[in-house]
């Protein structure tokens, strides 16, 4: 009786060097991807691989070129939508440059505001795997400069909002999408620019509205206490409910897509027009940004270049270039569509007293009229 094996035998390089005719030496610069092989030999070593079922040792592999082909991700959350766009970045770099991603997605535990604990697990775990560098994605303010520690030897970046500069790190250029999103408001004749901005915690919302007040003042501008929200849509729609009182509130800055969102429901439900009487810019150009109505204005980062860079930087540190830290900031640009508009002076009312556009008209009695069940 024959007994099925769960675990067949490995091919070995000699049986695919007899299997297609060539020297075991062939098969090992093909199976390493070496270049200099004959593009027919080549193939026909790996079709010979194929027929059998041939499998490179991995590990063996390593060993002989100091490389796993492999590089750690740490991503803090996959909810967000910088971290999506930033991933496909990485991914897309990493298979141009013929290197797989492990991916380890990591929360805060609870009552955990730093976030030290699961990254360092996470990347404790990762030195003990095949890889070859690390890329952290990640809002630096959860990071804490003492607890941190990356594995000795292995190269590494940081991908966050307020990155760091003890560390190779890449970040989009906050201070210069708000300049871009501020300056636009106030040649359209604004005179001034209000503010909804990301929660105070955060890195990212503390740097826009730091920008935001500085051009203003440079300019000689009122500057408004700014409405604080937490980058959800619902915090937006709070805050537009609160600006759409103030007649002067004529132009905002959002400090985010989302919350632009339900800051334009809310000026649309309390009977401003948007933009002939308010004018909004947000940030992120997401994907649906182009979609909301009005189509909305506002700034433009590229998260996949973030990620793309990411990956190259810690390719450079693999391949044994020295790597200065210090953040590599990624340009922004301002995309201009539908929801601003030049300053035609205040609210012509008080917004208390203007009608709800999202007001139901009035339904005539009727008599004969059922409902479902």
């Amino acid at each position: 009786m024959t007994l099925a094996n769960d675990h067949p035998r490995s091919v070995s390089l000699r049986e695919v060097a007899q299997r297609a005719g060539v020297s075991g030496q062939t098969v090992s610069r093909v199976a390493n991807n070496v270049p200099n092989v004959a593009e027919a030999t080549r193939q026909k070593v790996l079709a010979a691989m194929d027929e059998l079922g041939y499998r490179p040792n991995v590990a063996a592999r390593a060993l002989r070129r100091g490389a796993f082909g492999s590089i750690g991700v740490v991503v803090f959350s996959l909810g967000m939508l910088g971290n999506i766009r930033t991933l496909a970045g990485l991914g897309a770099e990493a298979a141009r440059r013929d290197y797989a991603l492990e991916l380890i997605q990591v929360e805060p535990t609870i009552g955990d505001l730093t976030a030290e604990v699961p990254v360092t697990t996470a990347l404790s775990r990762l030195s003990q795997d095949a890889v070859d560098g690390i890329i952290v994605v990640i809002e630096s303010h959860l990071i804490s400069r003492t607890s941190l520690r990356f594995p000795e030897g292995i190269p590494h970046v940081i991908v966050a909002s307020g990155a760091r500069a003890d560390r190779p790190s890449v970040n989009a250029d906050q201070a210069q999408g708000t300049e871009q999103a501020v300056r636009h408001l106030l040649e359209l004749g604004h005179p001034t620019v209000w503010h909804v901005a990301g929660p105070a915690e955060s890195n990212s919302a503390r740097e826009r509205a730091e920008t935001w007040r500085e051009v203003l003042r440079a300019e000689g501008r009122t500057v408004h206490e700014p409405i604080y929200g937490d980058w959800t849509a619902d915090a937006g729609y709070r805050a537009g409910m609160e600006l759409a009182e103030v007649a002067e509130a004529t132009a905002i800055f959002v400090a985010n897509d989302q919350m632009a969102l339900g800051a334009m429901r809310a000026l649309h439900e309390r009977g401003l027009r948007v933009p002939e009487d308010v004018s909004i810019v947000g940030f992120d150009d997401m994907h649906e940004a182009a979609h909301f109505w009005p189509p909305l204005t506002t700034v433009h980062q590229n998260f996949e270049d973030a990620g793309s860079l990411a990956v190259s930087l810690v390719v450079e540190q693999i391949e044994g270039r020295t790597l200065e830290p210090g953040v590599r900031k990624i340009g922004t640009h301002l995309v201009v569509r539908s929801s601003t508009a030049p300053y035609r002076g205040p609210h012509a009312a008080p917004a208390a007293h203007r009608p709800l556009l999202s007001q139901p008209a009035a339904t005539p009695a009727a008599t004969n009229v059922q409902e479902d069940s």
